[in-house]
């Protein structure tokens, strides 16, 4: 039966890399070439070992194939064909996962898809947006880190002007670009987030919780990032901007939202186990 079951992972493999090997490598490229992206190259080994870390479960549970498969295969078939007729290369990208997990419902069953749905899951991650959604997102961004920026450097007692996204200085111009908005941060804090919460939290709503924090505690990085800067800028001279400072800033503003987030976890973990605020001890006298 195990032998069976090897042959037809093996089969369901080179079926996807035959169906979609121009989808994967057109993914590995963007993850290498686009720095909003680069941690896709992390997600697909934590999805394979959150997998490999549920084998004993695949193992003991029943084989009963589901016609419920084969919809899901169907529908993600057609996704897939409207991504290439389309040339849309999200929906490729997205009928990859749902080709593996139709393949999974149908050749081995409920139980085995429902053990593996949060690895499924979990591969959406590595998946980049549309530039639509990308752009909806970022532009935003860009204009509250703008914003906060503006606040930040006005209250240190240094004279700015803010125009959109872009902040003027005595000495320099500052603008906040795509890239500085902060997305990519926050797409890679939110797979950290992700992470954290598996490893530390047994309940699914406080993994819920500290993947919901890494939103606010990312945007509130990014905007202090531009604070920062400008700040420099107006001390130290506009190369505080630029080069060196300007990338060892970015480094620097990811460690401090990553101990931001194990606070969170920290600080959802007492909530959760009732910890929180002083407790109140009666004394019999």
């Amino acid at each position: 039966m195990r032998g069976r079951h090897v042959a037809a992972a093996l089969l369901l493999c080179a079926g996807v890399v035959w169906l979609h090997g121009d989808t994967l490598s057109s993914l590995v490229w963007q993850w290498a070439g686009d720095d909003d992206y680069s941690h896709g190259f992390f997600v697909v080994p934590l999805a394979v070992f959150f997998a490999w870390e549920r084998r004993r479960a695949l193992l003991s549970a029943p084989s009963r194939p589901s016609v419920w498969g084969l919809l899901l295969l169907g529908a993600s078939l057609a996704v897939f064909l409207g991504g290439i007729l389309g040339a849309e290369l999200f929906l490729t990208r997205v009928s990859l996962i749902g080709v593996i997990g139709g393949a999974i419902l149908f050749v081995w069953g409920r139980d085995h898809f429902r053990t593996l749905l949060f690895p499924l899951a979990f591969l959406l991650l590595m998946v980049p947006l549309p530039a639509i959604v990308f752009n909806q997102l970022a532009f935003p961004l860009q204009l509250l880190a703008s914003r906060v920026g503006e606040t930040a450097i006005a209250a240190a007692g240094i004279p700015v002007l803010r125009e959109g996204n872009v902040l003027h200085l005595a000495n320099t111009n500052l603008e906040v670009a795509e890239a500085c908005s902060g997305i990519r941060s926050l797409v890679s804090l939110l797979m950290l987030a992700i992470v954290l919460g598996y490893f530390t939290e047994p309940r699914t709503p406080a993994r819920i919780a500290i993947a919901l924090s890494a939103v606010p505690i990312a945007i509130l990085a990014n905007a202090s990032r531009v604070a920062g800067t400008g700040m420099a800028s107006h001390w130290l001279g506009p190369g505080a901007a630029e080069g060196f400072f300007h990338t060892f800033s970015g480094w620097l503003m990811f460690v401090v939202a990553f101990a931001g987030l194990m606070a969170a976890q920290r600080l959802i973990a007492r909530i959760r186990l009732g910890q929180v605020g002083p407790r109140t001890v009666s004394v019999e006298a």
